[in-house]
């Protein structure tokens, strides 16, 4: 059990389980539904001392709300360390609180009586520090598990507010209960030396880059700040394995390179200035060494490889990649209903260990530098490696016979998981739309009826026009714990292209609203549970299989191999 960022949890709890209950139902209230909000546009630290106002009871009645939509999108308009700046020097500088509401309110033009504009512009000082507190509260408990990765330099931030608040305890006992908790807050932050090295030991190896069956049946932990083993290939096609930040520079992942090179004894010349480059079937790309976080970024197949800028020109893809056998799949001897289960437990493990904000700094690039949105680029890289699966299963299948019943399969996969999985759904719906697919008119025609008029059902749901009507419908019909389709989730983008975040230096605080109740909608589908299903050791293999597709996703690779199964003449 956690909060709705925990990896393990997708519940959709916003309280964090380290409070007691009445601490928990007290921040647990602060998040609601609905609602609008009543700010205008303005500078980011005025809007946070506005959101200060209204916790504090005394502007706005839409406070849960607010409160709600600035955690969720700050990372957009005000950093972090902004942030703590602001929350510190509000509380702990006499009446300055008091002052800054006053000049806000003649900025606006308020036209109330001048004992009125005072009272609503004064804080009472001991309600103004409870506000910052249940402000600085709700920041830590929203970003818990990716601060908790930053180690020091989060904790600095509850530490120097416990040490205010301690000092401010004298003049106001009733801050007694915030100090407690922020000093709770410091031991939650607080990494100690052990566990520390514990972190060392644990580390994963990254989503794709290993085929051992023990890794790839461990339940999917969130990707954060940690170290992660990676592999970097050489133009001969031996690899190196660093320890690696997902997030970290391209600069320091070639240090880390050269280093390992330099000790290897398949390696007699040292190696000079060196490159990253993505490589796969259908060409390659070189990283600039300011890049960030690249591993997450990569396609289903593609691979990095460290070389001298002279030996570019002749980097080949792995011979995996270009070469391919034709032969009986797996999936023959499994079960569509088996498959189709062991699709929702990953996807749902993928699902959620995305953390509310990666969805903002996705499409916003806020804080992209602090917070990457690790976790989300591998739920859309899986959505892609379905689709190419699908493709690639039915491709490599020569007879006619099997290739018709893979079809079967796969429709019947995609109807056992319609009402709960649209992530694995729509990805095998549009797997079987790859024109290379789409194209076998004799697989199709062996297609019985009812498959056929099914699976045009299942086009229809699939179908784009107006703005994913059909899509939206059926989403809307369907009842938590749900997957969404997470690249339509992604409209957030239009959202941002079609509405100004800014004017000129004010923060269109409306559409950080807008975007904030799109993110509650991602949180009300992991509001309930998914239902643990107890594998069998026979189905340990669908499991393995499952969660390290073997696919094809060069799109002229598996156009050719559908012309080789049915000629354009047939």
């Amino acid at each position: 059990p956690g909060s709705a960022n925990s990896s393990g949890s997708g519940s959709g709890d916003v309280r964090s389980p380290s409070l007691s209950s009445d601490e928990q139902s007290s921040e647990a209230s602060l998040v609601t539904e609905g609602g609008g909000t009543p700010l205008h546009p303005d500078t980011p630290d005025n809007l946070t001392l506005a959101v200060l106002d209204s916790v504090a009871g005394k502007r706005f009645g839409h406070c849960t709300t607010l409160l709600d939509d600035f955690m969720l999108t700050h990372p957009i308009f005000l950093t972090a360390d902004r942030l703590q700046q602001v929350l510190l020097q509000f509380s702990f500088e006499g009446d300055r609180g008091g002052r800054e509401g006053e000049r806000r309110e003649e900025g606006r033009g308020g036209g109330r009586g001048g004992d009125e504009d005072a009272e609503a512009a004064m804080m009472d000082a001991a309600e103004r520090k409870q506000a910052v507190l249940n402000v600085a509260f709700r920041y830590l408990d929203t970003y818990r598990e990716l601060l908790q990765e930053e180690g020091e330099r989060s904790n600095s931030f509850p530490k120097e507010l416990y040490l205010c608040a301690v000092q401010e305890l004298t003049r106001y006992p009733e801050l007694v209960e915030d100090v407690l908790k922020l000093q709770r807050w410091t031991e939650i932050l607080h990494c100690s030396e052990e566990e520390k090295e514990s972190r060392k030991k644990q580390v994963r190896p990254l989503f794709r880059h290993f085929r051992r069956i023990d890794a790839c049946l461990q339940p999917r932990e969130a990707f954060r700040g940690s170290d992660e083993f990676c592999r970097v290939y050489t133009p001969d096609h031996s690899y190196v394995t660093i320890r690696s930040r997902l997030s970290c520079r391209v600069g320091e992942i070639l240090a880390l390179v050269r280093e390992k090179l330099q000790y290897s004894e398949d390696q007699p010349v040292l190696p000079g200035n060196l490159i990253l480059v993505a490589v796969t079937s259908a060409g390659k790309a070189v990283f600039r060494p300011s890049d960030e976080a690249v591993f997450t970024t990569l396609g289903v197949n593609t691979h990095l490889f460290a070389c001298e800028p002279s030996e570019l020109d002749s980097l080949l893809p792995l011979p995996e990649e270009i070469h391919w056998s034709p032969g009986d799949s797996k999936l023959h001897d499994m079960s569509a209903e088996e498959v189709s289960n062991q699709l929702v437990v990953f996807d749902w493990e993928l699902f959620s260990c995305v953390h509310e904000v990666e969805f903002v700094c996705y499409v916003f690039h806020g804080e992209q530098s602090r917070w990457r949105p690790l976790n989300l680029e591998l739920v859309l890289q899986r959505c892609s490696e379905v689709q190419h699966w699908v493709a690639t299963e039915i491709l490599q299948c020569q007879s006619l016979p099997k290739r018709i019943q893979l079809l079967r399969k796969f429709i019947k996969i995609a109807a056992c998981k319609q009402q709960q999985d649209l992530l694995s759904f729509l990805a095998v719906v549009l797997g079987l739309d790859n024109p290379a697919v789409s194209r076998l008119r004799l697989t199709w025609e062996g297609l019985p009826g009812k498959f056929r008029k099914q699976f045009q059902q299942f086009e229809s749901i699939a179908d784009p026009s107006r703005n994913h009507k059909s899509y939206r419908d059926l989403i809307t019909s369907l009842r938590p714990p749900l997957i969404p389709f997470t690249p339509l989730l992604l409209k957030l983008t239009f959202l941002h292209e079609s509405c100004k975040t800014f004017h000129g230096e004010l923060v269109n605080f409306e559409k950080m609203h807008k975007v904030a109740e799109m993110v509650r909608i991602i949180r009300r589908y992991r509001s309930s549970q998914l239902m643990d299903t107890e594998t069998s050791p026979s189905h340990l293999q669908t499991k393995a299989y499952v969660r390290q597709l073997q696919v094809i996703d060069n799109q002229n690779l598996l156009f050719d191999m559908s012309c080789k199964l049915e000629p354009k003449d047939t």
